[in-house]
């Protein structure tokens, strides 16, 4: 039984969702305490417990301290099975984490796999359905599965309601190797708006424009008519030669539309400058995906709390060492074999 303490490293939610990926995956069963004591609300939220029980179903697991608020949880997986499933979280917490728990594990199973999500599909503090889609999901396709997701209709926080559903088609996961990002082909700025006005969109993308000097053909607003409450999403797609970012901030009530537009472009700025293929939120998804591939390398920024805890949590599961290259100070090369 492998134990680990839940309040180590990023000390939230990633370290638990890991776990439960690597425990499929191997098999091994775990035992974690402390489960996100380094949060205000510490312990399983609606959307943590919704993770953990679909890993169960996925893993035919057995498990204790499955329930609201619990810092403890030992997970045992049986056998990993495809199939046809469908997760609700119940509330705005984000369907997206939900689906990165599970899918590892899927990728690896011995048929096709059909999920139906519910929840949150554009929350801060997680990946919107937008990043999977557009940065997440191509890569995954590369390393050999077939992974196709479409969106039913968003779900913003605090209202939650949105749906997607994801197929699955599995495949061994072949290495990767991403040092090189190649010439900027494409570049687009999307306010999406819903039950909010229209002169938010249209001030965030302005701050874009002046931030980042997109041109006006390269900003563009989703204005969205069916959606169960109020949410503004701005994302920036940053399309290469041989990778896609994105870089994502949410409207909040209280924050201006301008502050929220500078925060992300300068995301996106310091990325460009940096010069290199993988940003922050996608090299964590990255390298548990090269971790279960057994091999492959990329080049990022220098890594933030989330990648160390992801490196630290690889190690309990799988054996394979993860090395941190300083190419530069704004640049990191990850390889792991």
């Amino acid at each position: 039984m492998i134990r680990i303490d839940g309040s180590k490293g990023e000390g939230g939610g990633q370290v638990l969702r890991t776990s439960l990926a690597l425990s499929l995956v191997t098999g091994k069963p775990f035992q974690m305490v402390n489960i996100r004591a380094g949060r205000s609300k510490p312990g399983l939220l609606r959307q943590h417990l919704t993770a953990v029980k679909a890993a169960a179903a996925v893993g035919e697991a057995e498990l204790e301290g499955a329930e609201l608020h619990s810092k403890e949880l030992t997970f045992r997986p049986k056998s990993l099975t495809s199939g046809d499933y469908h997760f609700a979280v119940g509330t705005a917490g984000s369907a997206t984490l939900v689906l990165q728990t599970v899918l590892p594990a899927l990728l690896a199973a011995s048929g096709p796999s059909t999920l139906v999500l519910e929840g949150g599909t554009h929350n801060p503090a997680a990946p919107p359905f937008d990043f999977l889609t557009k940065a997440y999901l191509p890569l995954v396709r590369r390393m050999g599965p077939g992974v196709e997701a479409m969106l039913d209709r968003p779900g913003f926080f605090p209202a939650g309601g949105g749906k997607f559903e994801v197929l699955v088609q599995p495949a061994p996961l072949k290495p990767l190797h991403l040092l090189e990002r190649g010439n900027v082909v494409r570049r687009q700025a999307t306010a999406m708006i819903a039950q909010v006005p229209y002169d938010v969109a249209k001030r965030e993308l302005e701050t874009v424009g002046k931030k980042l000097g997109w041109l006006a053909e390269e900003r563009r607003v989703e204005e969205l008519k069916r959606s169960t409450g109020p949410g503004n999403v701005l994302w920036l797609e940053v399309e290469s030669e041989h990778v896609t970012e994105v870089f994502t901030g949410f409207g909040e009530r209280g924050v201006r539309a301008e502050d929220i537009a500078e925060a992300v472009s300068e995301e996106a700025r310091v990325y460009l400058e940096a010069g290199v293929p993988v940003g922050h939120h996608l090299a964590d998804q990255l390298m548990l995906l090269l971790a279960l591939a057994r091999g492959g390398s990329f080049r990022t920024l220098p890594l933030d709390g989330h990648a160390q805890t992801q490196i630290e949590t690889f190690a309990h599961f799988l054996d394979v060492k993860v090395s941190v290259e300083e190419v530069s100070p704004q640049v990191r090369e990850v390889s792991v074999r």
